[in-house]
């Protein structure tokens, strides 16, 4: 049992690692022992991020684009450069866009879709092999970070994040039973309000977005580190395909 929530000895890979939510997850994950690898679309910031969470442990920054098939085999070939295997993946890159019914673009549909939907799919099918391999030894874990958004109806016109977060949470379920079968448990996080570059309004107006939760107060890094490695650990083997909600009551009461 002292055990449970360990990841000693385990790898871990982080998209969209270098802030926000990713950065949440890398710094819980170093502190529970394992070797982060994050990746983000600016090589500037990841190589920052990852120079600071360095102190913690372990951690490489790897840049990549990852909302087309072409970058998610990068990222992949640049991963396994540094690993034989892959004990966690953590689907975490995303991009949000709002507009009117009536004006919403194209680019904004495609941007987000490609990021949120289509690459947690294409990442997870390029490393499926380092994943396999270490499921021989044990669990291995893909983490999907989707969004209260695609659980519920958000206010705001962001047609194409909730759409993309709530195609999330079923391509989970759907990725979770092929999956199993070769060890490897697919999970996904539903977050609310979490200070972030995506989430301004929580970042920058905590206490007016507070008073709007049941819990009284924003999401906090440990909150998310302590879902993230819950899923991720030993503690997590035998959860197989569900979305875990970190948001203090919000879906409750919408």
């Amino acid at each position: 049992m002292s055990n449970l929530f360990s990841l000693q000895g385990r790898t871990a890979l982080i998209t969209g690692g270098s802030r926000g939510i990713g950065r949440m997850i890398a710094a819980g994950f170093l502190a529970q022992g394992a070797r982060v690898y994050i990746s983000a679309r600016k090589a500037a910031v990841c190589d920052q991020t990852a120079a600071e969470l360095g102190e913690l442990g372990h951690c490489v920054s790897l840049p990549a684009d990852v909302s087309s098939v072409a970058g998610a085999k990068a990222l992949a070939a640049a991963y396994a450069a540094h690993e034989p295997q892959l004990d966690i993946l953590v689907n975490n890159a995303g991009a949000a866009w709002g507009a009117p019914f009536d004006d919403f673009p194209e680019s904004g549909w495609d941007k987000v879709v490609d990021l949120n939907l289509k690459a947690p799919f294409f990442l997870t099918q390029a490393l499926a092999g380092h994943l396999r391999l270490a499921g021989k030894q044990r669990v291995a874990k893909v983490i999907n970070i989707a969004s209260i958004d695609g659980l519920s109806v958000n206010p705001q016109e962001t047609y194409s994040y909730a759409a993309s977060k709530a195609g999330l949470v079923h391509l989970t379920r759907r990725m979770a039973l092929r999956l199993i079968q070769d060890n490897i448990a697919v999970t996904a996080i539903a977050p609310g309000a979490f200070a972030s570059e995506m989430n301004r309004d929580a970042r920058d107006r905590a206490e007016e977005v507070s008073a709007h939760i049941p819990a009284g107060r924003i999401g906090v890094d440990e909150d998310m580190a302590g879902a993230a490695i819950y899923l991720a650990s030993r503690a997590g083997d035998y959860v197989v395909g569900e979305t875990l909600v970190v948001d203090g009551g919000v879906t409750l009461t919408r």
